[in-house]
């Protein structure tokens, strides 16, 4: 079970929403590359990044950012990210930085052709973010609900050729209330490719709950609130996950 910090960028800073609202920030670091520095050393084997003020203005707004993230620990670790990625030009330019995986949310719903261009193009470097509420998809920063379901949309995206699907409920992200995890299961099971769980992740048991739950294709889970408040440990978390695996 793999988790992955979330590093979430705000005007250059470090900082966590509750449900995808800007107005409601909380900055955790003023460098997110010592931050980042910091979840490595603690055992970390893969950073989610996410360009908060690209994801609503739809280009990338926190590059300079980014790229001081990836000279730190890029080269250690693999690297994700995600907002406002919308051309194979950024996609090309980030993975040239030293970035291991593009997150293409709102674009792939909206316009499932350039999704299947990056597939074409970028073959092993795309994720697929789908964010939903009650089983339909979001898009445009969580603002708009659509008619698509989630379980359909990940087996189109599956049949494009992405690496795996970032799940993300909504309704409980920023918030400690849990994952959902019978949610996450289904849409595992319906696909080959792994799922990555995200939203709500709040403490221990979580992590329990999730490790018991792999084997159906759930790969890992991002880890953003819980980590920076001290509800959950981190490093011990990593650790116990780890042991259930060698079990």
């Amino acid at each position: 079970m793999l988790l992955i910090p979330a590093i979430d960028l705000k005007d250059g800073q470090c900082v966590r929403l509750k449900q995808g609202d800007m107005d409601q920030s909380t900055i955790f670091a003023d460098d997110p590359a010592v931050m980042a520095r910091s979840w490595v050393d603690k055992g970390a084997r893969r950073l989610h990044l996410v360009d908060l003020n690209g994801a609503f203005a739809g280009k990338p707004k926190n590059e300079l950012a980014i790229k001081k993230i990836l000279k730190a620990v890029g080269g250690e670790i693999d690297v994700q990210l995600g907002g406002g990625i919308r051309d194979l030009d950024t996609i090309e330019r980030y993975l040239d930085a030293g970035l291991r995986y593009v997150i293409i949310g709102t674009a792939a719903v909206k316009n499932p052709g350039f999704l299947q261009d990056a597939c074409t193009a970028f073959g092993g470097h795309i994720i697929v973010g789908l964010d939903a509420k009650d089983g339909k998809v979001a898009t445009d920063g969580w603002s708009k609900l659509t008619g698509h379901e989630v379980v359909d949309l990940a087996k189109k995206f599956e049949d494009y050729g992405v690496e795996s699907i970032i799940y993300t409920d909504i309704g409980r992200d920023g918030m400690l209330s849990g994952i959902n995890i019978e949610a996450t299961v289904t849409l595992a099971q319906a696909l080959t490719i792994p799922v990555i769980a995200s939203g709500g992740l709040s403490n221990m048991a979580d992590i329990d709950k999730l490790c018991e739950v792999e084997w159906e294709g759930v790969e890992g889970v991002i880890c953003g609130r819980a980590i920076y408040t001290g509800d959950l440990d981190f490093a011990a978390a990593q650790t116990r996950a780890d042991e259930f695996n060698a079990r």
